[in-house]
């Protein structure tokens, strides 16, 4: 599969090839704050089959936190695209509404960080949620 998309002013664009690994949303407070209040809706794929086909985009890592990702965003509109984790190495999470083709998401697999969510805020039936991001069993 191929997803395509980009920020909201056009001058980046990007191209990920691969299937879907997940799709899921966080409601931590760190994407409230990206997102502007809803968190965060994402996809998952592989890195090695994700590229920017224009533009690059700027990159912002917090400083105060020590396991911060890589987030990924167009210096000129604003818009959030990326975050790339040492946690999560080897993959990419894609934000769902700056593809091409959001719809591509039928629907999530999984929500994370349930103990940070707002009252108005509503993990949808029957997907798996989780207080915090669930660590890797080893």
């Amino acid at each position: 599969m191929t997803f395509t998309g980009g920020c909201y002013c056009a001058a980046i664009r990007y191209q990920a090839d691969g299937p879907m690994r997940l799709a899921g949303h966080c409601f931590c407070r760190t994407c409230q704050h990206i997102s502007g209040g809803a968190g965060n809706t994402f996809i998952v794929v592989d890195a090695a089959g994700f590229r920017y086909t224009s533009g690059t985009p700027k990159s912002f890592v917090h400083p105060d936190h020590s396991e911060s990702p890589t987030r990924g965003f167009c210096e000129r509109c604003g818009v959030h695209l990326t975050a790339r984790s040492a946690k999560a190495e080897g993959v990419v999470l894609i934000k769902v509404g700056t593809l091409d083709d959001p719809s591509v998401v039928q629907r999530l697999q999984v929500v994370v960080w349930t103990s940070e969510m707002q009252p108005f805020q509503c993990v949808p039936e029957g997907v798996a949620a989780f207080p915090r991001f669930p660590e890797k069993s080893t």
